[in-house]
């Protein structure tokens, strides 16, 4: 009697182990399983091989014929500043005074700190020992197609970076219509404005004002402004070789003319820097 009832203990013990056993082997298909859907998923990684593909690659190009969100730009010169690759000359929309305003206000946050806030390329940054800024107050900058301005603000000119994180098309496009506007300020004469309206040599104002004399005078940059160039000068890209005239006449135009003084702002159709409106 006693040993049947040490025998059914033992198989008891036993059934047990076993059980143990099964539920452990269970719980670790099912820990392994989601190991596997949540750690170890077949994944691609960006810029890495694949042997999926007969290609390699495993960032696929886009499909043929095909949009992607936020994709669909029908303008491209709003967008791009250019034409046929080409800086364009003339702004997307109408430049009134609510874009000036606008164009002013991105300008003194963005722009202020390297070009200053009359444009002439010692800013704060500048004078601190920062890489010169340009000079919109040149002749090459004055008689540069918009295009210019808005492709370098979107992608970067020497030591400049570009601000197409920070500033939406729009606002460049804003800001290229104040810097025209800057420009023109810093060298208007009674002709450039309206019947009835003054233009006040700064001197003048400073007198005024109550200011010292040297107020108006030119600004100069510190020792420790750099430029990194061998001949200590702004660097400045090479620009395209015109292209051969097709009509006859003379080199005597004018490529990437701007807009006559004393023209009111408004919509210029763009066209194609160094190249004739049709």
């Amino acid at each position: 009697m006693r040993g049947n009832r040490e025998q059914g203990v033992g198989s008891s013990v036993q059934k047990l182990k076993q059980l143990a056993a099964f539920g452990a082997m269970t719980a670790t298909l099912i820990l392994a399983g989601c190991r596997q859907d949540m750690q170890d998923e077949p994944k691609f990684f960006p810029q890495r091989g694949t042997n999926f593909y007969a290609d390699g690659r495993s960032v696929r190009p886009q499909v043929e014929n095909t949009v992607a969100r936020n994709q669909l730009r029908e303008n491209g010169y709003f967008y791009t500043g250019l034409i046929n690759g080409k800086e364009g000359d003339g702004m997307p929309f109408p430049a009134t005074l609510e874009v000036l305003e606008r164009g002013q206000e991105r300008y003194n946050v963005y722009c202020t700190p390297c070009h200053s806030r009359v444009g002439n390329g010692v800013g704060m940054i500048v004078q601190r020992g920062y890489m010169k800024a340009g000079n919109f107050n040149t002749v090459r900058l004055e008689t540069a197609p918009l295009g210019h301005f808005f492709h370098v603000i979107s992608n970067g000119y020497g030591a400049m970076p570009d601000y197409a994180a920070q500033i939406v098309p729009e606002d460049r496009w804003a800001i290229v219509a104040y810097i025209k506007a800057l420009q023109l300020s810093q060298k208007a004469t009674q002709a450039d404005v309206p019947p009835g309206a003054h233009v006040e040599p700064l001197s003048s104002i400073a007198e005024r004002e109550g200011l010292p004399a040297s107020f108006a005078d030119e600004w100069t940059l510190p020792p420790t402004a750099v430029t990194g160039t061998p001949d200590n000068g702004l660097y400045v890209l090479p620009m395209p070789a015109p292209a051969p005239s097709t009509n006859g006449e003379g080199s005597n135009s004018r490529p990437n003319a701007t807009q006559p003084a004393g023209t009111p702002a408004g919509p210029r159709e763009p066209q194609q820097s160094g190249v004739p409106k049709q």
